[in-house]
């Protein structure tokens, strides 16, 4: 919804859609205001009626007096549904104002489709992206979340992107997949503009695994493959690397297996860490030239994220791999590492090369982290 703040405002501002002038008193003084007052009061005008039509009929000895209780009934129950239906279309024109603002939101033009140029399918996945001089701050904001940041990746790099909460490293991935656009310098790949680019031709080349990714209560080979058709052997191999075999064995119908009971009664329900782990098995299905993890095994016991880390350099295989880790054992492995702090890259290099600078932030996160696991003396 980036840079469609003002047209969402405008929607749903109070001083134009709320208040007695806005579009939704315009339906209680229009047709919905109308009908719901008149029912109100023929409601009481017609059951006035019943009451004394029915007294002077049983004065008048048409019938006995426990027929008035009968007639009276049968009249409230008339009323009621009469009002009920009123109320119910009242309720309809009430939704319809709704949808029709939803639709006029969802015509708005996405500036994100903007690009045309389509990215190269290139088998040697040789395609690299360059950050430079990025600065970027979220509408509303006054604080800079990236600040004249430059970095540009190798093609199949492991690259680690660490730092405390808030230093901007999330932000830095949301750039890279073009989720936002930065307000200023550029972003490049092979050189060009992302924003040059078709945008859904340059979405397909990211693989990501964000912190706040979601599974649907649809089949276990959906959820990874993101479609109903699918290669069933590329999904098992690829549940297979995330480390979810053992579980898919228990599972009595395999890939069939539908994930939680929103739509079904038996569906399996999954720990989290079961779940990242297939969110990290819908990555590698995909099988894009870059493989993005924010916080992968976040949710992951030390075995499992061992067990992962471990075989992850032969899984990415030729792919440009960029993690996000408050684990910095995870940085290990990665040949390069990119510290930010306020938004900005304070140290660049390797595991070895960051943890000589003593007084650098790499060597003072690490060090933090390691003395838990340090035995006392």
């Amino acid at each position: 919804m980036y840079n469609q703040q003002d047209i969402v405002d405008v929607c749903l501002r109070q001083d134009t859609f709320f208040t007695p002038s806005g579009k939704m008193a315009a339906i209680f003084r229009g047709k919905g205001g109308v009908c719901a007052g008149m029912a109100d009061g023929m409601s009481a005008i017609f059951t006035g009626f019943i009451y004394g039509f029915t007294c002077l009929k049983a004065l008048g000895g048409a019938f006995g007096v426990g027929m008035v209780t009968q007639y009276v009934a049968a009249a409230t129950k008339m009323t009621t549904n009469v009002s009920e239906l009123i109320r119910v279309y009242t309720e309809l024109k009430t939704n319809a104002l709704f949808l029709e603002e939803t639709y006029k939101f969802l015509d708005i033009p996405n500036e994100m489709y903007q690009g045309s140029l389509t990215t190269e399918k290139r088998s040697d996945r040789k395609y690299q992206v360059e950050f430079k001089d990025v600065s970027f701050r979220y509408p509303g904001s006054e604080n800079w979340s990236l600040r004249h940041v430059n970095i540009k990746f190798k093609v199949g790099e492991r690259l680690a992107i660490v730092g405390e909460n808030g230093s901007g490293k999330t932000t830095f991935i949301k750039l890279l997949c073009r989720l936002y656009d930065p307000q200023e310098g550029q972003i490049l790949l092979n050189g060009i503009d992302i924003r040059k680019y078709n945008y859904r031709d340059y979405m397909d080349i990211f693989s990501v695994v964000f912190q706040d990714f979601q599974l649907i209560s649809q089949s276990l080979g959906a959820n990874v493959a993101g479609k109903q058709e699918y290669d069933r052997e590329k999904v098992k191999g690829a549940l297979t690397d995330a480390g979810f075999v053992e579980r898919l064995k228990t599972m009595k119908d395999g890939l069939d297996t539908i994930l939680y009971r929103e739509f079904a009664k038996d569906g399996v329900m999954v720990s989290g860490g079961e779940a990242q782990k297939i969110a990290i098995a819908r990555a590698l299905y995909k099988d894009a030239p870059f493989i993005i993890l924010d916080e992968p095994t976040a949710a992951l016991d030390p075995i499992a994220e061992a067990e992962i880390y471990s075989k992850f350099n032969d899984i990415a295989g030729d792919k440009t791999a960029i993690y996000i880790s408050h684990r910095l054992s995870s940085c290990k492995f990665c040949d390069e590492i990119v510290v930010f702090h306020e938004g900005q890259i304070i140290q660049q290099g390797s595991h070895e090369k960051l943890l000589n600078e003593e007084n650098g932030k790499y060597s003072k996160l690490w060090n933090a982290q390691a003395q838990y696991y340090k035995e006392e003396k």
